[in-house]
């Protein structure tokens, strides 16, 4: 069916203390934004005016269907196609709003906003897709789509339409569609629980306290006062307080001599909503799981994974399975070697212990240091968030001519938020990038880029500009240092970054089909980024001292290029595991009573996962597989084989800011992507096949 914005399909009653509900004259969602460049005016939108707005896009958008299908003339693309992609702008407008502050700005008042509009935004969806007169409309159109002169954009159009609303039910019987929906309420509701656990297991229901000095044995000094600063947060002066936050419990794991409190830290972490209490998301997982397979055998496919993959560039689970495997193997043999290594050092050092899972980070940096004398202490200090940033506007430029002007008059969700309005080479207006980038009590972890208004074409067929968002958790700045980034917060920065310049990129007549690419695509844009991020040109741009001022040194930049893929057996494996974690919760071939704890050990005992090495995320916070990347979590290594072999066109070319690459990547991956089929369009900017032996290169695994 027709795309709705992401945050109706995420954790969406109104509660008792809430203001007076807004009237069309104030509410800022029912009239157009008096803002610069557009943007949702954050400082006048109260919680107030939330569900007023989305209950009248949803009446609004269901005139607009009625229309359609009570219109006497004859199904044709303009009457049907045309005005189906067009509608529903009110609850897109409202959604994407609400889509941001509910992820990265949440609170008590917005998540109970977000539990009283999802049952009413699920059956919408659901009173849409299992529409019959709008389905033999839009089947009238399909049907007859290769004598109605239109052109391949409109076919491809007329295409998707109608495989959505047969994938989402259109062909079921009445008695199943009333199954359906009841399924999709469900589903909606458990998907809510589980993220709203899992962001009160992350930010609020573990912190590990620290009284003694002594404990903090091996800790460099800014993560000493970070934890202080912390401490103070919470009224805990004269401790320090470590999160489950990675900016915080990474370096803990990396440094932290107290191997007792390195586990205590780690099991808090890996053992989130999975400790029997009122967050514990086994049972949710299991009946999300056993829902899934019921609708995908309602909808005519054996297991949701085959359901999800059909859509895909790999088309098939076995394939997937396949893929996995095959890396899976070389990429154990690698990590197995370091583990050695690992114990070696534990052995010398006089420890009684074998390797466990919280001891990787600590003996990983030990390895490091001593197989190529660096110490990730030693880097930070060169990658200030802000440089960072700037490395890769510098990339932007040198590849698309983008230029990048903070804005300081922008309305703004959060303080800390920072927004630029984006020009192309000729100084045109190209869009809005939002970036938001520490952690905190109301922001969901980890990275993710979304947009406030997806690029668009308005009545007289003038594109109008994105406005994008890009959310992270980065290291906070403390005190009178800036923040430092990690070399792999600094690599997530331009990951994210790709996906905003895939949004601010993105061209196309359809909702629909603009910059709609498969899932096991979409993460081509985004890493490929990540090539320039660790190329040395780039490095030297934004590798600068936050005292000095001083470039990297070249002899700092050798050592970091070849320790680059130091410990990419432990990232691949543990990527890998949750992949295949992944699928095999959505293999069920019909609903199942296991015990969670028990499928999760033979998932991991079948593809005989070492030991030492835990899933990069365990079943109970696999937050990935609740929302968009259900039976999809291992597009990031299938895009991988895809951005790196892509980069490589660089490379070979002999110039990494060639333009005349950039600009067949930007028309065919970026800007075109959705006109045609995931690898059609790689092919055509690439010419050949993709290869993996660039990524097996890069990873160290050849």
């Amino acid at each position: 069916m027709k795309r709705i914005a992401m945050v109706l399909l995420l954790p969406v009653v109104l509660f008792s203390a809430c203001k007076q509900k807004g009237t069309e004259s104030t509410n800022p969602f029912f009239s157009e934004y008096n803002t610069p460049f557009g943007v949702p005016p954050f400082d006048k939108i109260d919680t107030s005016h939330y569900i007023p707005a989305i209950e009248k896009g949803i009446i609004d958008q269901q005139a607009e269907i009625d229309a359609i299908v009570n219109n006497t003339e004859a199904p044709n693309f303009e009457n049907t196609i045309l005005a189906y992609d067009k509608s529903g702008k009110l609850l897109s407008k409202v959604s994407r709003a609400f889509g941001i502050v509910n992820g990265a700005n949440t609170n008590d008042a917005i998540q109970n906003i977000n539990r009283e509009i999802a049952p009413k935004t699920t059956k919408h969806r659901d009173n849409i897709s299992l529409n019959d007169k709008l389905f033999q409309r839009i089947k009238a159109v399909y049907e007859s789509r290769e004598t109605s002169n239109l052109d391949a954009d409109q076919k491809r159009v007329v295409e998707k339409y109608y495989e959505d609303l047969v994938r989402n039910g259109a062909n079921l019987s009445e008695a199943d569609k009333d199954k359906l929906r009841e399924m999709n309420q469900k589903l909606s509701k458990l998907s809510i629980k589980f993220n709203e656990n899992l962001l009160a297991e992350t930010n609020k229901n573990f912190k590990l306290i620290v009284d003694k000095i002594e404990d903090l044995s091996g800790l460099p000094q800014e993560f000493i006062d970070a934890a202080a600063q912390e401490a103070k947060l919470d009224s805990l002066m004269g401790k320090w307080v470590f999160t489950l936050q990675k900016p915080s419990m990474i370096p803990f794991l990396q440094y932290a001599k107290s191997r007792e409190l390195r586990e205590k830290l780690y099991r808090g972490y890996f053992m989130r909503c999975n400790n029997d209490n009122k967050f514990d998301n086994k049972e949710i997982l299991l009946n999300i799981a056993n829902l899934r397979v019921e609708r995908a055998k309602l909808l005519g496919y054996n297991t949701y994974a085959e359901y999800v993959i059909s859509r895909n560039m790999a088309q098939t689970p076995e394939k997937v399975y396949e893929f996995l495997n095959g890396i899976l193997a070389p990429a154990q043999e690698v990590a197995k070697k370091d583990l050695a290594d690992m114990q070696t050092i534990i052995d010398k050092e006089g420890g009684k212990f074998k390797v466990e899972p919280w001891d990787w980070w600590f003996y990983a940096e030990k390895l490091r240091k001593e197989k190529f004398n660096l110490d990730e202490s030693e880097l930070k200090p060169y990658f200030v968030l802000g440089n960072v940033r700037d490395g890769m506007f510098f990339v932007a430029n040198k590849l698309y001519g983008l230029t990048f002007t903070k804005q300081t008059n922008i309305p703004i969700y959060h303080p800390e938020v920072e927004t630029y309005e984006v020009k192309e080479a000729d100084g045109s207006y190209a869009g809005i990038l939002y970036m938001d980038f520490h952690p905190r009590p109301g922001k969901r972890p980890g990275a993710w880029c979304g947009s406030m208004r997806s690029q668009a074409n308005d009545q007289d067929g003038k594109r109008v500009p994105p406005i994008v968002s890009m959310v992270c958790n980065f290291t906070r700045p403390n005190g009178d240092t800036p923040a430092l980034l990690t070399w792999d917060e600094v690599t997530t920065m331009f990951h994210e970054f790709g996906h905003g310049l895939h949004n601010l990129f993105t061209v196309g007549s359809y909702d629909r089909t603009a910059g709609s690419v498969p899932r096991d695509m979409v993460e081509l844009p985004s890493q490929i980024m990540e090539n320039w991020a660790a190329e040395p040109e780039v490095i030297k741009y934004y590798g600068k001292h936050f005292k000095t001022g001083e470039v990297i040194p070249d002899e700092l930049l050798g050592r970091l290029q070849k320790s680059m893929v130091f410990n990419q057996g432990f990232v691949t494996v543990e990527y890998v595991a949750a992949s295949i974690l992944d699928l095999d919760w959505h293999s069920f071939t019909e609903p199942k009573k296991v015990d969670v704890l028990a499928f999760e050990k033979e998932s991991l005992d079948k593809m005989k996962l070492m030991k030492e090495i835990l899933p990069r995320y365990r079943s109970t916070y696999f937050g990935h597989i609740i929302g968009g990347y259900s039976a999809g979590y291992y597009v990031y290594l299938w895009a991988a084989v895809l951005d790196t072999d892509a980069f490589q066109a660089f490379v070979d070319s002999g110039d990494i800011f060639n333009k005349e690459i950039a600009a067949k990547f930007r028309k065919y991956i970026l800007a075109e992507g959705g006109t045609d089929e995931g690898m059609v369009q790689y092919k055509k900017f690439r010419g050949q096949d993709p290869s993996n032996e660039p990524l097996l290169r890069k990873r160290g695994l050849k």
